[in-house]
Formats: structure tokens, sequence, C-alpha cells
């Protein structure tokens, strides 16, 4: 396997892709939609919700957790979920100035 040689992009850019990786995925998607509808922390009810194995949904969230769009709290055998608001209102600011890149560039073709 080559090595991705992320140290000679800013670390802007590097927050950019990791941002676009976990959303590049549709279980994550979903994940994200359902915590949102809910607006409240959600325990067991992905599996059901999502469709997928629970091996499966634990590997999304840890993805998820990792990046800290979602936040995690231990209530007896299970954990609960939920939006970390700080964190996805800083990933909402860093896409937004990388998608509106555009909006003051000319046509060039």
């Amino acid at each position: 396997m080559g090595i991705t040689k992320t140290e000679i992009f800013t670390d802007k850019q590097n927050q950019i892709a990791q941002y676009a990786k976990v959303l590049g995925h549709p279980a994550r998607v979903a994940i994200l939609q359902y915590l949102y509808k809910l607006n409240a922390c959600v325990c067991g009810d992905l599996v059901d919700e999502i469709g997928l194995a629970q091996p499966t949904i634990s590997q999304h969230l840890k993805e998820l957790k990792h990046l800290g769009l979602i936040k995690g709290n231990v209530e007896g055998t299970s954990v609960c979920y939920c939006i970390d608001a700080d964190n996805w209102k800083k990933m909402k600011t860093v896409m937004s100035e990388f998608l509106d890149q555009d909006l003051n560039q000319k046509d060039c073709c």
C-alpha cells in the first residue's frame, strides 16, 4: 500500500479531505441525519433504523466520533450518541469556505 503523503498538504486541505471521507459513505450520512432528526441522544435504535449489522454500525460510529462529528456517553451497558454541535459548526465553516471559493471567480472556459 502506498504512502498518502498527507504531510505535503496544508492542515486545511487534510481537514477537508477527512470531512469528505467521513461523509463519503451513505451509512454515515444516514446516521447523522437520524441523529439530527431525533435531536437527542440515541442508544440502541441505530441498527433498526439504518438496517445494518451492529458491528457495521459500530464501525461507522467510530469513524464519526473519531472526527468529532458525534459524541457518546456511556449509559449502563450502552453508549448513547448525539451530534457534537461545536464540531459540526466547525465542519460547516471549513466546508463552506471550500465550496464557496468559486463565488468570485469568472468562467475561464
